[in-house]
């Protein structure tokens, strides 16, 4: 089946606009059409077909709020006029591999030639010269394992680079983050602060190495029983020495696991103990320690709502049926895009309509608190929410809320309450 069965309804639906359409104004152009012509132009390195099916399932996962197949190709058949099977098979062919596609011109999708124009598109009106990622794992059930870039964004995380593996199989991960971070080298300017956040599983000296070559910042965060021996200091406490209790701060320059040759690491500590916690943040960067706040940090977990959206907070991930690695990692393309799309049109809304949509925040000793607060307090509908409402509002009346602003929160900090400094004491030296 060739692409223009796909996309001729869609040329005659701008062609042909009804009286009542006409009568009431609306858009010359169908917003299908309109979101087609978008993604080829964001995504040029891709064929028309190509481009043209990650419009259709982009555009029926936000419809549908779903994001398998059979809800798709039911949110997209009548809309562009083609019979239900007609468009899922379409849609099926796309995340195939070019040898089990059909025709003589047969195409293979590679996701990762996408990685890089997605995050181009996001930053390309991103207001400030200050961006935080985020590097994490999810898995669906037993069968697939997902290793992801994210940017963080008002609360929740949007993907720009992934790796999908087999479940339950040996799978070395350190080729597969390289790979992921190598896509970006020289692609973001130079004069940026990017910080590369990643939780205590995930700390390895190479992978800090390798976000540094990058010029961009981790952030790295690791484990209480490591040591850290600050510039001037004879010892070597471990990590959670430098904030013994609740309201402890520290942050200095020094060495990383200074006892062991293959993993010392010349870094910064950034050290705090707040209420509400069962233990410390020990975060290690390459940031001077007046020019970093451990607080941060607290943006990565934003990605683990970027996660649950994926799933069952937003587009149904889990009840895909997919489970090659390769055909799940087309799809989170589509799905990433779809993720894009909302969160994009959501912070915009939720910066115009800010402080109406907010509570004050709950006292910091509530133990469900996770990640930073928003500065106006605590959301109530969440932008992936409320950019999946003002998308949908806008469709019904055959516009396009285009994903064009962005409105970054500043980032968080933490009261310096220091208590005890350890190692301002001659004895600690």
């Amino acid at each position: 089946m060739h692409w223009r069965n796909i996309s001729v309804p869609l040329q005659r639906k701008v062609d042909g606009l009804s009286r009542l359409e006409r009568s009431t104004k609306m858009s010359r152009h169908d917003p299908l059409y309109d979101w087609t012509n978008e993604v080829a132009t964001q995504f040029p390195h891709l064929s028309k077909p190509q481009a043209t099916v990650l419009a259709l399932w982009s555009f029926g996962i936000v419809l549908a709020h779903c994001c398998t197949l059979s809800a798709v190709a039911n949110m997209l058949s009548p809309r562009i006029g083609r019979c239900y099977n007609t468009v899922r098979q379409r849609l099926r062919e796309w995340y195939k591999p070019a040898s089990d596609k059909a025709g003589e011109h047969r195409r293979e999708l590679d996701v990762t030639t996408c990685f890089v124009p997605l995050l181009a598109w996001i930053l390309k009106n991103w207001p400030s010269p200050r961006v935080a990622l985020a590097l994490d794992a999810t898995t669906l059930a037993d069968r697939l394992t997902v290793l992801s870039l994210s940017l963080v964004y008002r609360g929740t995380a949007i993907p720009v680079a992934w790796k999908v593996l087999r479940g339950n199989q040996p799978h070395a991960w350190k080729p597969e983050w390289l790979k992921l971070l190598c896509w970006f080298d020289g692609q973001v300017d130079p004069t940026w602060t990017v910080t590369v956040m990643t939780d205590r599983g995930l700390y390895a000296q190479w992978l800090f190495q390798a976000i540094v070559t990058l010029g961009w910042h981790p952030m790295m965060r690791v484990t209480r029983v490591g040591k850290f021996q600050p510039e001037g200091w004879s010892r070597s406490p471990s990590f959670r020495q430098f904030v013994p209790r609740v309201g402890c701060t520290w942050q200095g320059r020094g060495v990383a696991f200074p006892r062991t040759p293959e993993r010392r690491l010349a870094c910064t500590l950034l050290a705090c103990w707040t209420e509400g916690h069962k233990d410390g943040w020990y975060v290690l960067t390459d940031l001077p320690p007046q020019a970093a706040d451990v607080a941060w940090y607290g943006l990565r977990m934003w990605i683990e709502h970027g996660y649950g959206q994926f799933k069952s907070a937003g587009w149904q991930w889990q009840k895909t049926r997919i489970s090659e690695p390769d055909r799940a990692g087309r799809m989170w393309l589509a799905i990433a895009l779809a993720t894009f799309w909302v969160v994009a049109v959501g912070g915009q809304r939720e910066h115009d309509e800010w402080p109406q949509e907010t509570v004050p925040e709950l006292p910091a000793t509530d133990t469900h608190r996770r990640g930073p607060a928003s500065p106006a307090g605590k959301r109530l509908v969440s932008v992936f929410l409320q950019g999946l409402a003002v998308v949908l509002d806008r469709l019904s009346k055959g516009q396009l809320a285009r994903p064009e602003k962005w409105y970054p929160e500043p980032w968080p900090g933490v009261e310096m309450i220091i208590q005890e400094r350890e190692h301002e004491q001659p004895s600690q030296r």
